[in-house]
């Protein structure tokens, strides 16, 4: 048999029944609530907000971190309101669940915002070449490695490239003696990928950032 639901409360059995889905990382929720705060145990679920939490009773964290303790849902809707503020469960599973007052149109722009500053900050791994010959004097030498030192601490890889020109192909151990000597004035800051190999009349050896 099924129940009607009076006019009065037709709205509020709206907003409950109403999906709100809102995807964020375990992380950034935990940086924005305080230490003695509690994250939202499972952020792919759904997080419900002000008359969505049915469960009563609840475990109230006030909008300043404080805990304020166990009390009706109610009561703690009203409480969040008074503060004009909204009330939102942080921790669905736990006995009884948690929730937290706080402005949730202000977090989900923080929330937004934070992603636009961390994929800015995504690095993008590229590989740089730096070119020596055999013989090559050492301040050349100096000046090229410290790029390849740059750019090894800018977290990018470098491919050491050594060019013979000529006869000098006849004398490839002069070529390994550079890129040899490039990996050991670079030790500290980077580590070998791939070792030296002859690729037609170049000597290359790839470095990775350490």
């Amino acid at each position: 048999m099924q129940v009607g639901v009076s006019g009065a409360l037709a709205p509020a059995f709206r907003l409950a029944d109403s999906t709100v889905r809102f995807f964020f990382a375990r992380r950034c929720l935990t940086s924005h609530l305080s230490a003695g705060d509690v994250a939202i145990q499972d952020a792919t679920k759904r997080i419900r907000v002000n008359r969505q939490i049915r469960i009563s009773p609840v475990r109230v964290i006030g909008h300043d971190g404080s805990q304020l303790g166990i009390m009706e849902v109610d009561k703690a809707m009203a409480l969040a309101e008074e503060h004009g503020l909204d009330l939102v469960e942080v921790a669905p599973t736990a006995r009884p669940p948690v929730v937290r007052v706080m402005d949730f149109g202000k977090f989900k722009f923080e929330q937004a915002k934070q992603a636009r500053i961390a994929k800015k900050k995504q690095h993008v791994i590229q590989l740089k070449e730096v070119k020596y010959r055999p013989g090559i004097d050492d301040h050349d030498f100096d000046t090229k490695t410290r790029h390849a030192r740059r750019f090894l601490e800018e977290k990018n890889k470098v491919k050491v490239t050594l060019m013979f020109r000529g006869r000098q192909i006849a004398h490839p151990e002069l070529g390994v003696a550079v890129v040899e000597r490039v990996a050991t004035e670079l030790a500290d800051v980077a580590k070998i990928e791939s070792a030296a190999k002859m690729e037609g009349k170049q000597l290359t050896m790839i470095l990775a950032p350490k």
